[in-house]
């Protein structure tokens, strides 16, 4: 939050219209799981009131999550109601994975654009970018974080593990921004042809594999679609049992 914020101000001030308006429109994607996070509400047996509607319609829905998934760890002492915790904990995983593809991934698309084509020096812009960088990245971390925690007879991995997947998920992300960035500087619209066959390959190849998150065959179309777009910068594993085979393959195309 701080870091688009900080970004809307720089171009208020500076007057760059047309920076401010791109930036302020990556922040409108950001109320899909926003909205997500309200049925789901609902769902639980828990009627939004009126503060929590406005904590959402603040984008501050999820650090109510947050905030309930702490409260219920310390105070069931993590045992109690050990499955309770990890299903809020998974909820709040996925959805702040959906907010860091949908709002975070373009905001540091565009703020690292604009660091490297148009403003070298421009240091609230390289700012903003870093910080959408590192959320971004723990956002895949707590993700894979929950899928560990949910296969039977795996335990919570150390800090050192988890701290070794943030860096490897910062450096992937960081090179594929950079790539897509400098040939985009170069090429101009040329990277929305290269960006357009990535997504082509990796939502056939997600077609291929016959991924069952989703029955309905609209929106099962739809998932290996936006899922086949997630992919153009990052692997999310979708299907369970072992992916060493799936990761390869996707390095193998993505090098």
């Amino acid at each position: 939050r701080s870091a688009g914020l900080c970004a809307i101000i720089h171009y208020l001030v500076r007057g760059q219209v047309g920076w401010l308006g791109l930036t302020i429109a990556c922040v409108v994607p950001g109320y899909a799981p926003q909205f997500l996070s309200i049925l789901w509400f609902r769902a639980d047996g828990r009627p939004p009131v009126c503060w929590l509607l406005v904590l959402h319609l603040l984008q501050l829905g999820l650090w109510k999550r947050y905030w309930d998934v702490l409260r219920m760890a310390v105070k069931t002492g993590g045992s109690a109601h050990a499955m309770e915790v990890l299903t809020q904990h998974g909820d709040v995983s996925v959805l702040r994975l959906l907010e860091a593809l949908l709002q975070t991934l373009p905001h540091l698309l565009l703020q690292a654009y604009i660091v490297v084509a148009v403003e070298p020096a421009g240091f609230v812009p390289g700012v903003s970018a870093g910080l959408s960088l590192l959320s971004l990245a723990w956002a895949l971390v707590s993700y894979s974080h929950f899928s560990c925690l949910l296969k039977p007879g795996h335990l919570s991995p150390p800090a050192t593990a988890i701290l070794c997947l943030l860096l490897w998920r910062t450096g992937m992300l960081g090179t594929r921004v950079l790539a897509l960035v400098l040939f985009a500087r170069l090429y101009s619209f040329w990277v929305f042809a290269v960006a357009g066959v990535h997504w082509l390959l990796m939502a056939f190849w997600l077609v291929a594999q016959q991924t069952d998150i989703v029955a309905q065959p609209c929106r099962w179309r739809l998932f290996n679609c936006l899922v086949g777009a997630v992919y153009i910068f990052c692997y999310v594993n979708v299907r369970p049992g072992p992916s060493r085979h799936r990761v390869a393959v996707f390095y193998t195309v993505s090098t």
